[in-house]
């Protein structure tokens, strides 16, 4: 009988789950979107019951689609939504609260304070990564401080911690499983990415128990079966990394130098540096790679806020298209912006700068602009911010990029990908299939039963679909280059 790996793929606003061939071809596919809850000004959570169970209706969906049993399932692998924090109930299962979101800003007191204290060096130093509410830390311990008895009864082991892959490892596992990946501990805040332990240091700043600690594995490991009552036989469950850690991992990117950018609402761009870390001084973070061992690999990463998002604001704010896909007959419509560039820093900017109070901005306006001019400049905006951490990620790490592989919604926008190369200069690779990040699961997954047999296999399963090389002078580039930055300058400090 044909076997298949399943991959799940929880994101923030919807879940998904996709069956994949041993060519890394989806054969069949769903896809649930879920609620969001809004408590407060900042806010954002999830039901944790609605992430487990859009999640198994997709799972059920999936196979259904493909035409796949479970018993052809030769193991299950897990992405998801990085940094968002559930505690449970070690007994019951039963979460108590809500998930807080990645996005969610309701410890930025919190972080403020500890920032005052000085910790902030001390917990980059350790971690890699900034102190700021997007990491699981605080969360956590903002939900032992709010809600009585809980931190006695974390500290007792009854109360559990997790990322969204560990809660639903637990579920699928029918509670047998309480362990994450490397990929999603290091976001965490609470896990030391030198001596690849948690840091008993970091649990006494943020006063977070052991006790409630997930197992830390490698990616690609397998952590056990699922349970009784899910399938009607034991599948492994195999893979399990956050999910921009997992698209680098489903682009192939095994190489130290070698990139991956993810254009969707925002930009994700890393970058393997391989098995020695790099604390960045430019604004990026320094976060672990997937592994299938315990030898770490690790990579930079930077973080650019409305990439695709500038798009539906053409569309939903401006009105200038009906619809997302149009733009880029809309630019074609002109040869070039006519001096024309977009700031697109409507919730401020991100790496490198990392500026809360820049604002978003159109400038070199004339009588003679278009709609079409402004469109074009929205979609170079794009390009511009993935150049500014690249080259960050060159000064950090001295690394030249040879190539860029690409990924994502916005990715499909053969005129952003153009410009891209051309800004870069070098080529930009777009591969046959563009579900990297559920495809990055399931290789991790079927490496640890192996269904593929190492990283060499997966490397010729990746496809080229369309290469986009430079073609601007190195003048040309430079000089478009140089205007942007000094539209940025402008930018930066607005909202202060």
């Amino acid at each position: 009988m044909s076997q298949y790996i399943l991959a799940l793929d929880q994101g923030t606003t919807s879940s998904r789950a996709i069956v994949f061939d041993h060519g890394g071809s989806p054969i069949g596919s769903a896809q649930e979107e879920f609620e969001q809850i809004y408590p407060g000004p900042g806010e954002v959570e999830h039901d944790p019951e609605a992430i487990w169970s859009s999640q198994w209706n997709c799972v059920r969906q999936a196979l259904t689609a493909a035409r796949v049993s479970a018993q052809q399932i030769a193991a299950i692998g897990v992405t998801n939504q990085r940094e968002t924090t559930i505690l449970w109930e070690r007994d019951s299962g039963r979460p108590v609260a809500n998930a807080i979101v990645w996005q969610s800003r309701i410890t930025t007191a919190e972080c403020q304070r500890m920032k005052s204290e000085g910790l902030e060096e001390l917990i980059r130093e350790k971690t890699g990564l900034v102190l700021d509410p997007y990491f699981s830390g605080t969360k956590v311990r903002h939900l032992l401080d709010t809600i009585p008895g809980l931190r006695a009864r974390a500290e007792r082991g009854e109360i559990l911690f997790g990322t969204v892959d560990s809660f639903l490892m637990w579920r699928l596992s029918g509670g047998r499983i309480h362990a994450t990946d490397v990929t999603n501990v290091s976001r965490t805040l609470l896990f030391n990415i030198h001596t690849l332990e948690w840091d008993d240091e970091l649990l006494r700043l943020f006063d977070v128990p052991r006790a409630m600690l997930p197992q830390v594995r490698p990616s690609s490991f397998l952590y056990g079966q699922t349970g009784a009552g899910l399938f009607d036989c034991a599948v492994p469950i195999a893979g399990a990394a956050g999910d921009q850690q997992a698209a680098t991992f489903g682009q192939a990117c095994f190489e130290s130098g070698s990139a991956k950018n993810t254009y969707g609402t925002g930009c994700f761009l890393l970058l393997n540096i391989g098995e020695t870390p790099i604390v960045s001084r430019q604004g990026l973070l320094t976060t672990l790679g997937c592994t299938r061992s315990e030898q770490p690999v690790y990579c930079l990463e930077g973080s650019v806020f409305v990439a695709g998002a500038v798009v539906q604001w053409l569309r939903d704010g401006l009105g200038l298209i009906g619809k997302s896909a149009e733009v880029e007959a809309l630019a074609l419509g002109v040869p070039d912006t006519d001096g024309v560039y977009f700031v697109p820093a409507f919730v401020g900017l991100g790496a490198p700068y990392w500026d809360p109070e820049a604002r978003g901005m159109i400038i070199g306006l004339t009588r003679g602009t278009k709609r079409e001019h402004i469109a074009r400049a929205a979609i170079e905006s794009i390009a511009f911010q993935t150049r500014d951490v690249l080259d960050a990620m060159h000064r950090d790490s001295g690394r030249a990029l040879a190539q860029l592989k690409v990924d994502g919604g916005a990715s499909r926008n053969d005129l952003l990908m153009q410009f891209q190369a051309d800004l870069l200069g070098v080529a930009v690779r777009r591969p046959v299939v563009a579900e990297t990040t559920a495809l990055g699961a399931a290789y991790l997954a079927g490496l640890a039963v192996g269904y593929w047999q190492d990283e060499s296999e997966i490397t010729r399963n990746w496809a080229l679909e369309r290469e986009f090389t430079p073609s601007m002078t190195p003048a040309a580039r430079d000089e478009r280059y140089a205007d942007w930055q000094k539209a940025v300058q402008r930018s930066l400090k607005w909202g202060s």
